[in-house]
């Protein structure tokens, strides 16, 4: 039951950012911005061919495979991992990863380019361009839920041990 729970949530976290990619891509201009959440939040819409922060934007076909591929091994490691006992937060953190792999390489096949879309306020020039869409958000915070469930986990069987 849990196992199809989250893969439930991987499904919908992947489809609520497509979605919203869809949305910004429907309704804004690349020159359009708009605020959110009292204006702590800039939504705008950014094309980005390459990974985080346009690395390897130059070479589009090379991140498509490279991005399909990762999101194949992280699906299989995730399955894998939902498999065994125990590990629920672990299993969570891959879930929510696998999520923003899959949206991001959903837009990599269909469109050629992620949609990023949100932007924080800052009086810092580099960081004011930085933009990034949610897909980012899960796959850094399902990759840091995975780094503490791990940690947590060695730390308990070195506990363990010891006893």
């Amino acid at each position: 039951m849990v196992i199809l729970l989250l893969i439930c949530v991987t499904l919908i976290l992947a489809l609520v950012d497509i979605v919203l990619k869809s949305s910004v891509e429907g309704s804004l201009t690349t020159k359009e911005e708009r605020t959110a959440f009292k204006d702590k939040v800039i939504i705008r819409k950014v094309y980005n061919k390459g990974f985080s922060l346009n690395m390897m934007d130059d070479k589009p076909e090379v991140v498509k495979y490279t991005s399909v591929y990762i999101a194949v091994l992280m699906t299989i490691y995730q399955m894998f991992t939902l498999l065994r006992k125990g590990c629920p937060v672990k299993k969570l953190g891959l879930s929510v990863m696998s999520a923003g792999a899959w949206s991001n390489t959903f837009d990599r096949w269909f469109r050629g380019y992620v949609i990023d879309y949100i932007a924080v306020p800052s009086k810092n020039e580099k960081l004011k361009k930085l933009t990034f869409n949610l897909a980012d958000i899960f796959l850094v915070a399902g990759g840091v839920i995975v780094i503490v469930a791990s940690v947590v986990s060695a730390i308990k069987e070195v506990f363990q041990k010891e006893s």
